[in-house]
């Protein structure tokens, strides 16, 4: 499996859409700083390929793949597989409750040469290929037949899960060995010793079904196929005995038929010369279609002398004059008197508005000066109230002067303290004021009625005026435009003899159209006629067709009854000539039936004499028309022909039955001793993989195959210090450096763990696909591991180990690394960071 391309959003970390293209990466590594995504992207392909990813465990499940606050999780991953091309989508959606389910799972297979490009153009599913998996419980199957690896051996072999290098260094013997029996595909063999267990049982049903079968063959012997082959002899005689006589019996046949055919004709030509009659109504046809065209030329006559009238009529209405202009003059008389009558009416109203606004006038005036002297009594009452007020204020300051003392007004000594008045006068000027402002408000109201009213006279006296000179001007033009005229009176006389005049107009065209309706009405009558009479000439070309062949006379088309008459007299000469014929006729067809069967009578006696059945069906002639004639059967060669064809086909058919069943017998003879041979080999071979050798010794060849491999990358990681070793299921290291020293591999560091276990990874991935039966695709390995305990020597030696890996060019190499000297040395980089919202991947190197 190679990954070529991988879509996500909302999966993890990359709430937002995100595009990682593994095309032309041979050898990648994922970079970033802790936490930014990149084994994010390991377990986006992991899940896109199984529903599952190793780091998430069975707590939260599938939940963890939806980012934050996400409701759907998208995946997408295109690889390729042995030469094919795929693409792998899962969609999980969390529902309103909360729960978290896989919506959508599909794998499908994409067109060879796809343009992987294309995706982002926005295709829709159906556009990507053919579908193998449409929903999750289809996808396990068909990803495992695609890329050939269950998923325990995926994480195992392909993608190695961060956290988990070491499992398989570190596992128990039989922890290991369990896993290399499902990586290696030897349960196969279990399932090769159940198969073998049903084959022996299904070979012995065989031979059980195959003694019942032979059971019911024990006729099928040598005398049997003998006597059904001299049957066969008798009946091929008979064959040709029949095929020699039946020329002579179809000539007999032959003469019947004709002779049949030609009865039948005769009786067909008497029976047409019997129906041939006149119909009854030719003579009233014809008298129809003459009086109707007499009707016809009658109705035109008269539309053309109506026609005639009305065009006289209309010349006298045409010379008399133009009514329109006549009854536009008379209008303008009658607009005129009218109008006239209008402007007397006027004048009196003119000089009554004209009086109204002048006493209007008058009365605005006088309403103004009364204003005007009210308002000037409102000033003298204002300046009275001032002037009490001042003499209260003075008064109820004098109460408190003595004399001799200063005055708190003017600070000057008083002399003499004056005497107090009598009253206040304020309350006096304050009620004079009051009135004075009423008088006032009523003079101002007076003004303003005074001046609404005068503005009414003035729009009355306006608009009487407008209409005066209205009238007045249009009685100017109506009398220029009656100069000249004769008056209403001749007017209204003038009209009277026109309208009498078009009445008579209408009345003609009234009589012309009455003449055509009645015109049209006989021409209907005569199309009637002559569609009648076309109908009687086709029923009687139809009797004459119908007798063509028998010569009848040539027809007068000018004349129906003539040609019915012509035709009946010929029919009747005809009918006594056909009735000798056919005596002559039925004779002849009774000689060939007699003689058709005398040679069918001869070839019943060959049937009879071969031990056949002679066949029983003949034609069946219809009954004679003569009661004197006896109706009779005659043989029919196809019949004959039938019947020996299938005593034929019967012979032969119970020949090769015989023959059948004798080659089935002896068949089944021997496919029974095939069964009991089948039966005796399947029943060994799972007597022999019932035992548990053979799958030890399977194991622990693919075990030194492993540790051979793991071993040889060992030293070249550690520059041959260290060797992979195994006895009984454990492993060991084995240090040169320290004489030789074999160690357990729990008891290495934590860089010399890495190493043990890199190079035991990279071995199994590399034997896998030599020992697994499964011929699992291991075109990609993925190493999900820090690489920071290496030291610098060591880290080389192991990028130059992968850069060796990834150059042999058979598979992707792909690592997730903190150190940037081994990141450095990695031609692809996909550089993952994260940000508060989303991670993003930029792809940067070659």
């Amino acid at each position: 499996m190679r990954p070529l391309r991988l879509d996500m959003a909302g999966f993890t970390v990359f709430r937002t859409e995100t595009t990682v293209d593994f095309t032309d990466a041979d050898f990648f590594a994922l970079v970033g700083p802790t936490g930014s995504g990149k084994s994010s992207i390991l377990d986006a392909i992991c899940f896109a390929l199984y529903g599952v990813v190793p780091r998430w465990g069975s707590s939260r499940g599938i939940a963890s793949a939806l980012a934050p606050s996400a409701t759907e999780a998208r995946v997408r991953l295109v690889f390729e597989s042995a030469g094919s091309r795929y693409v792998a989508t899962r969609v999980v959606r969390r529902d309103a409750r909360g729960a978290v389910k896989t919506g959508n799972a599909g794998l499908q297979l994409m067109p060879p040469g796809f343009d992987v490009t294309r995706l982002d153009t926005g295709m829709s599913p159906d556009d990507l290929g053919e579908v193998l998996a449409g929903s999750p419980a289809e996808m396990d199957r068909a990803v495992l037949d695609a890329v050939g690896l269950p998923y325990e051996q995926f994480t195992t072999c392909v993608l190695l899960p961060q956290g988990r290098f070491a499992d398989f260094l570190h596992a128990k013997p039989a922890t290991r060995q369990q896993i290399l029996v499902n990586l290696l595909g030897l349960d196969v063999y279990e399932r090769i010793r159940e198969r073998a267990t049903a084959r022996a049982a299904t070979a012995e049903a065989a031979m059980a079904a195959v003694d019942h079968l032979l059971g019911g063959l024990t006729d099928a012997d040598e005398a049997a196929v003998d006597a059904a082959h001299q049957r066969l002899a008798a009946v091929r005689g008979l064959v040709d005995t029949v095929a020699a006589v039946l020329p002579q019996l179809a000539r007999a046949q032959q003469a019947v038929t004709e002779a049949d055919a030609r009865l039948a004709g005769i009786d067909g030509e008497l029976d047409l010369l019997t129906a041939l009659r006149p119909p009854d109504a030719v003579t009233a046809v014809a008298d129809e279609v003459a009086a109707a065209r007499d009707a016809a030329a009658v109705a035109g006559h008269e539309v053309s002398a109506a026609e005639e009238r009305e065009d006289k009529i209309r010349a006298e209405l045409a010379a008399a004059g133009d009514p329109t202009a006549l009854r536009l003059l008379l209008r303008a008389h009658t607009e005129r008197d009218r109008l006239a009558a209008d402007a007397a009416a006027l004048a009196p109203a003119v000089a009554t508005a004209q009086a109204e606004h002048d006493a209007g006038v008058t009365a605005l005036r006088s309403a103004r000066a009364g204003a005007t002297d009210a308002d000037a009594a409102l000033d003298r009452a204002r300046q009275a109230y001032q002037e009490a007020q001042s003499g209260d204020r003075a008064a109820a300051l004098r109460r408190h002067l003595v004399a001799g003392a200063d005055c708190p007004v003017c600070a000057q000594p008083v002399s003499v303290v004056p005497a107090l008045p009598d009253g206040s006068r304020l309350a006096q000027a304050e009620a004079a004021g009051h009135a004075a402002r009423a008088t006032a408000d009523q003079a101002r109201h007076r003004v303003a009625e005074a001046e609404q009213a005068l503005r009414a006279v003035e729009r009355a006296l306006d608009q009487a005026r407008a209409r005066d000179e209205q009238l007045t001007a249009r009685l100017a033009e109506l009398d220029a435009q009656l100069a000249g005229s004769p008056g209403a009176d001749a007017l209204r006389a003038e009209l009277d003899a026109l309208e009498r005049a078009q009445r008579a107009v209408d009345d003609a065209g009234t009589a012309v159209r009455r003449a055509r309706d009645a015109a049209r009405a006989t021409q209907r009558g005569v199309l009637a006629a002559e569609q009648r009479l076309q109908a009687a000439w086709r029923e009687f070309d139809a009797t004459r067709d119908a007798v063509a062949r028998l010569g009848p006379p040539a027809a007068d088309r000018d004349d129906l009854t003539g040609a019915w008459a012509r035709l009946a007299g010929w029919a009747a000469a005809q009918l006594a000539a056909r009735r000798g014929e056919r005596v002559d006729a039925q004779a002849a067809l009774d000689a060939a039936r007699r003689a058709a069967a005398d040679t069918g009578a001869h070839v019943d006696e060959m049937f009879v004499a071969a031990g056949e059945v002679p066949p029983a069906g003949r034609q069946d002639d219809r009954p004679a028309p003569d009661p004197t004639t006896p109706a009779s059967t005659t043989p029919d060669p196809a019949a004959y022909r039938q019947a020996v064809a299938l005593a034929l086909q019967r012979a032969q058919a119970e020949h090769s039955r015989v023959s059948e069943r004798f080659t089935q017998a002896g068949e089944l003879r021997q496919r029974r001793i095939g069964h009991e041979r089948d039966a005796q080999t399947a029943r060994a071979l799972a007597g022999h993989l019932r035992a548990n050798n053979f799958e030890r010794w399977l194991l622990a060849e693919a075990l030194d195959l492993l540790v051979e491999g793991g071993s040889r990358i060992l030293r070249e990681l550690s520059s041959g210090q260290y060797e992979l070793v195994h006895d009984k299921g454990e492993f060991f290291v084995v240090d040169h450096h320290d004489a030789g020293l074999r160690r357990g591999v729990r008891t290495l560091s934590g860089g010399e763990t890495f190493q043990a276990s890199l190079a035991l990874a990279l071995a199994l991935s590399e034997q896998l696909s030599g020992m697994s039966s499964t011929a699992a695709s291991l075109e990609s390995i993925v190493l999900d591991e820090g690489f920071g305990s290496l030291d610098a020597a060591t880290l080389d030696t192991v990028a130059a180990t992968l850069e060796g890996l990834a150059a042999r060019g058979d598979r992707m190499v792909g690592l997730v690394t903190h150190v940037p000297a081994l990141a450095e040395r990695v031609p692809v980089r996909f550089e993952v960071s994260k940000d508060a919202r989303t991670a993003r991947v930029r792809r940067s190197g070659l």
